[in-house]
């Protein structure tokens, strides 16, 4: 791994964007960091870099809603996301990084275009319905892509989002599913060799930047509007996402 200060500079900016995110806006633009990292190193060192970061911003925003959450959708979404990221370790060990670096690019545009639609209301989210059949398998995209890019968040959206869940439920409901999801994948990164010495020093030297960055999100909130935090990041994921995209067909 190439340590510079522009890698420095840009992997402190994806944990404070990531932190942001998941302390006062819902997470939902939290993965961003995925994209951005990839592009200046390996899919698989990113992933390694931010799962134990993602954890202790997990840990933070649990704290916050401890057993606030809806138990049944939230054990749906865990069991289907136990059997994504089973599914997620066997297409790894097949897929070449060309292949990860398109997938996420795609996961990444596709995750604009989800946002921009459903805050557009062209897509309307309420008007759907899932039972709990449909949850498991909402639950196993979730763990599928969440193992692959940690960006899960926009099919369980989709399936607590229909259920005209008040604030805290979802945003409860979605933290315990995601730390449960971040859990299963902790030994097969291991195993896989996502984790070396050298990502295990950054995510100690890190770990106060994505506490102090989840537990700012709350302020940010306050001071900054929504509606500009989302298009300030969603640009960039789309432009990360382009570039990975760009990179995985034609390198």
């Amino acid at each position: 791994m190439d340590i510079s200060a522009f890698f420095i500079l840009l992997l402190i900016l994806a944990v404070l964007l990531a932190g942001i995110s998941k302390g006062g806006f819902g997470s939902g633009a939290s993965f961003i960091c995925i994209p951005i990292l990839a592009l200046v190193i390996e899919p698989t060192q990113a992933l390694g870099i931010m799962l134990p970061l993602l954890m202790v911003m997990d840990a933070v925003s649990l704290k916050l809603y401890w057993k606030k959450w809806d138990h049944n959708n939230a054990k749906v979404i865990i069991l289907g996301g136990l059997l994504g990221v089973i599914i997620a370790i066997f297409f790894h060990r097949v897929a070449s990084t060309n292949l990860i670096q398109i997938l996420l690019g795609l996961i990444s545009i596709g995750f604009v275009c989800f946002e921009v639609l459903k805050n557009s209301f062209i897509l309307r989210i309420s008007r759907m319905t899932f039972n709990n059949k449909i949850g498991v398998f909402i639950g196993i995209s979730a763990g599928f892509t969440s193992f692959i890019s940690h960006a899960g968040g926009p099919p369980v959206a989709l399936f607590l989002l229909s259920q005209k869940m008040s604030k805290t439920l979802y945003q409860s409901t979605t933290v315990i599913s995601f730390w449960a999801i971040n859990i299963f994948k902790v030994v097969p990164y291991s195993f896989l060799g996502f984790f070396t010495w050298e990502t295990i020093k950054m995510d100690i030297l890190l770990a106060p930047i994505a506490i102090f960055g989840t537990i700012a999100g709350a302020h940010v909130h306050k001071i900054i509007p929504e509606s500009l935090f989302f298009i300030f990041t969603y640009i960039l994921l789309f432009l990360a996402g382009t570039k990975l995209l760009y990179d995985g067909i034609l390198t």
